[in-house]
């Protein structure tokens, strides 16, 4: 979960038509714990390298055949599959805090969006999938779309992105906490797992292997063990601020940088601007986003405020106007997580602080 998934609750209890619906049209067989199979699905499958079966998030689960209606309820997760090719196969997106990635508008642009913001259960039903793709586990859980075990016993196979669990512990409420440092491994995780899903391994592998260049090359010759280094992803009043193992500590760890909240283990605290100013850090890594869900959202905003209030307005990277801005996906777990190391590093090397 990231400041950008605090939303108020929808509803959640799918109407018993729907259920009725679902099952009878057999779009897939799922137990969370790898039950039966009709015997057609299975020597359909097995031709073709189905049943895919993986362990995500703690649960197992089981794709009897590869996914035609796929609904993708988070961004994250939605800009993988269109990066694997998948704009044929599915059938609805939702929650989207920023434009697409470049070079995905085309593929974007073919599937329906059904919500800007989290759907209801019953929106996500009335497509009727064959399999949903989440980037938290906030998002089908009680008090988000709707808890995966809903999903599920409709037969409806559920997938959450391993980099919100892994070493990370979402019990406690808000934004979750790392247990340990998140690193690219997850995301490229998810990438290879929804290319097995679908049945497009290659794509996954080449997408990886991309990836991973873009970081190379994106960090190659830069030493920023002098630059500290603050992430602002949203709010004015009380502003939701990087802790040390997230996304953020991904872009900070590649640089050899230092996260001046890397003393918090909370994914996105909220800290006040007094503890900021008195931290000082070089570079302010602000979030640019186009949602209107809290205040100060977008780049423009940030900056006129910390220009303007008499806590922030003379911290040296505000005075010397050391902004780096990134897109909400960039600061969150994916893909486009790598973006943000190229433009961290890209403003490191413009403040001289890239060794």
């Amino acid at each position: 979960m990231s400041p950008e998934t605090q939303r108020d609750s929808v509803p959640s209890i799918a109407s018993p038509v729907r259920t009725i619906a679902l099952l009878s049209a057999g779009l897939v067989l799922l137990t969370a714990c790898g039950g039966g199979t009709s015997s057609s699905a299975a020597k359909s499958g097995s031709a073709d390298g189905y049943p895919v079966t993986l362990k995500n998030c703690g649960r197992t689960v089981t794709v009897e055949a590869a996914p035609h209606r796929a609904v993708s309820v988070d961004q994250g997760s939605t800009e993988i599959l269109l990066s694997l090719g998948l704009a044929d196969r599915l059938a609805a997106t939702s929650t989207w805090t920023d434009p697409v990635m470049k070079g995905l508008e085309k593929a974007n642009a073919k599937v329906p969006r059904i919500a800007d913001n989290r759907p209801s259960s019953e929106k996500v039903l009335d497509q009727e999938p064959d399999f949903i793709s989440a980037s938290f586990e906030s998002t089908l859980a009680k008090g988000g779309v709707a808890p995966r075990e809903q999903f599920e016993d409709l037969g409806v196979p559920t997938y959450v992105s391993p980099a919100d669990c892994t070493g990370k512990d979402n019990s406690g409420g808000g934004d979750g906490a790392r247990t340990a440092p998140l690193t690219m491994d997850s995301v490229y995780e998810e990438v290879r797992d929804l290319a097995k899903v679908f049945g497009v391994q290659k794509r996954g592998d080449t997408l990886v292997a991309q990836l991973r260049a873009r970081v190379k090359k994106a960090t190659e010759g830069v030493d920023a063990s002098d630059a500290t280094l603050l992430y602002w992803f949203s709010d004015s009043k009380a502003p939701y601020l990087a802790g040390c193992c997230g996304a953020p500590g991904i872009i900070t760890r590649e640089l050899g940088a230092k996260n001046v909240f890397d003393d918090t283990h909370e994914e996105w605290p909220q800290i006040s601007w007094e503890t900021v100013a008195d931290r000082n850090p070089d570079v302010l890594v602000i979030g640019d986003l186009t949602r209107k869900a809290q205040t100060a959202e977008s780049a423009a905003k940030k900056i006129e405020f910390l220009e303007s209030n008499p806590v922030t307005k003379n911290m040296d990277a505000v005075r010397h106007k050391r902004y780096v801005l990134l897109s909400g996906q960039a600061m969150n777990p994916s893909i486009r997580t790598v973006e943000g190391v190229e433009r961290v590093a890209a403003g490191l090397r413009t403040f001289g602080f890239a060794g």
